[in-house]
């Protein structure tokens, strides 16, 4: 499972040309759910995004997590995130879960994160416009 973490000070994600998420001052996460994840890694990969420390203190110091700095997340599919690259120039997705694990975890994730914090997110398997403004910029790459 995978996660691409960017720090925004806002951020929306337009379906149909309609926006069906957003949020101000938090985190987009694109999540990736490759072949053999399950509820566990979902747990695993969600402790580790609200913990993860990308956020300034009063010293400028990236020491606050989402929650401490008061921030939000916008959940978005990303089945790319499992593609692999390694050959050519067509990326693979043989590692990828199938749709319906993908969608049934994605939903899981969305589902926990929404107990501890507000969450946005975009629509599974859609063609979605995601806009943001990057804060820093800042992005993390988290593999669980």
């Amino acid at each position: 499972m995978k996660a691409l973490l960017q720090r925004v000070s806002q951020a929306q994600v337009d379906v149909d040309g309609h926006c069906i998420g957003n949020i101000e001052a938090g985190i987009v996460l694109l999540l990736g759910v490759d072949k053999g994840d399950d509820k566990s890694k979902v747990e695993q990969l969600l402790h580790k995004v609200l913990r993860y420390r990308l956020f300034a203190d009063a010293d400028g110091k990236m020491n606050l997590n989402v929650q401490q700095a008061g921030g939000s997340l916008l959940i978005v599919s990303q089945f790319t995130l499992s593609a692999d690259t390694r050959k050519g120039l067509r990326p693979g997705f043989s590692s990828a879960a199938p749709p319906d694990v993908g969608e049934a975890l994605y939903d899981y994730f969305v589902q926990q994160a929404s107990a501890q914090i507000e969450v946005a997110t975009g629509q599974f398997g859609a063609n979605m416009q995601v806009s943001l403004t990057n804060d820093g910029p800042v992005t993390f790459m988290l593999e669980v």
